[in-house]
């Protein structure tokens, strides 16, 4: 009887570990929340960490498009210094294939310097799992239009 028991907890305990292990979804969403928390933080290089060497960046303040880790890095160290924060409001996923996903939504921006007055914006990211982690390969970012067009 104990032997069944054991053998039994032992099953639904492995059941329980394939269940809580993150899919596609789950671990690109984690690195766009990584994202925020790290604009947030003002933490530049941890920021141009998430993107691939070979991303785009379409900046929300930028009037080029950003093309390559050192582009990106110049965008973000161009970017006023503390007090800067990040949420995001709403997003959505689409899952592409188990390397690839796409996460699309809403965020706000705001400044300290600016009595942090949220600047809505919309976002869309691609991210591709290479080299055995999740990295942002395309960036877009743009206001949000305060009336429907």
């Amino acid at each position: 009887m104990m032997k069944h028991l054991v053998l039994a907890l032992a099953i639904w305990l492995g059941a329980s570990a394939v269940a809580a292990v993150a899919g596609p979804a789950e671990e690109a969403n984690a690195v766009i929340d990584q994202w925020s928390v790290t604009y947030s933080a003002n933490d530049r290089d941890g920021l141009v960490g998430l993107y691939a060497s070979d991303a785009i960046l379409l900046g929300t303040t930028s009037p080029v498009i950003s093309e390559g880790i050192e582009a990106i890095r110049k965008y973000f160290q161009e970017l006023p210094g503390s007090g800067r924060k990040n949420t995001i409001v709403e997003r959505r996923t689409i899952v592409l294939s188990e390397t690839s996903v796409v996460g699309t939504g809403f965020y706000n921006f705001a400044r300290a310097a600016e009595n942090d007055t949220p600047r809505p914006s919309r976002f869309t990211m691609v991210l591709a799992r290479r080299e055995g982690r999740w990295m942002i390969v395309h960036h877009h970012s743009s206001p949000l239009s305060a009336v429907r067009q």
